[in-house]
């Protein structure tokens, strides 16, 4: 029987990219960062999440600002690389590497919640959609006060922002991100409905 979507020799390179950027969203920045840093084992530190959110518990903005650029950038790459090979590569690509980033095989599995992660792979496929979504996030995060639901409302307007500014591509791209950033954060949702949810603590 014919096989629909081709022999290996077709279909290798696109499980190729899959892979290559599933490896390298898999980095874990942050837990590297703080070990480096001397913070210790960041899982082991407020929420445990290997996130920028979870690095600013150390005391320390630049590691997690850098954490942030290192997360959203991985995404980025992911993207920008594999798609020299055209549109298609960039997608699986992109979409390994933020599987990469929540489920690292280094890690059991056990990963962030793929929000800078995710809004590097949108700055990547449309930047006008990219930096739609990190200025929907900003202001959320500044009249609420709530990075969660600054993340979530952030990646639920980023199909919209796709929509307008790239094609059906990008847009499904960015749905499929929303979805998984939506159940990565399934215990905010739980806290944020409750109203137990921490805010930003802003210091003077």
């Amino acid at each position: 029987m014919p096989d629909p979507m081709g022999d290996f020799s077709y279909t290798w390179p696109f499980i190729a990219a899959v892979v290559l950027g599933y490896l390298l969203g898999s980095v874990p920045f942050g837990l590297v960062l703080t070990k480096i840093s001397g913070h210790g084992d960041i899982r082991q530190i407020g929420s445990g999440n290997i996130g920028a959110t979870n690095v600013l518990r150390t005391g320390s903005k630049g590691l997690a600002a850098l954490t942030v650029l290192l997360d959203g950038g991985k995404g980025a790459a992911a993207f920008w690389i594999a798609g020299i090979l055209g549109p298609d590569m960039a997608v699986l690509a992109a979409g390994g590497a933020f599987l990469g980033h929540l489920f690292p095989v280094w890690l059991k599995f056990r990963g962030g919640k793929g929000v800078a992660t995710a809004l590097g792979i949108l700055i990547a496929a449309s930047w006008q959609a990219g930096l739609l979504a990190c200025l929907t996030w900003l202001a959320v995060a500044a009249l609420l006060r709530f990075s969660s639901l600054a993340a979530l409302i952030a990646v639920a307007m980023a199909p919209v922002y796709a929509w307008h500014f790239g094609d059906l591509q990008r847009t499904e791209l960015a749905v499929l991100l929303a979805a998984l950033v939506f159940i990565r954060h399934h215990a905010n949702i739980r806290r944020l409905l409750k109203g137990e949810e921490s805010k930003i603590k802003l210091k003077s």
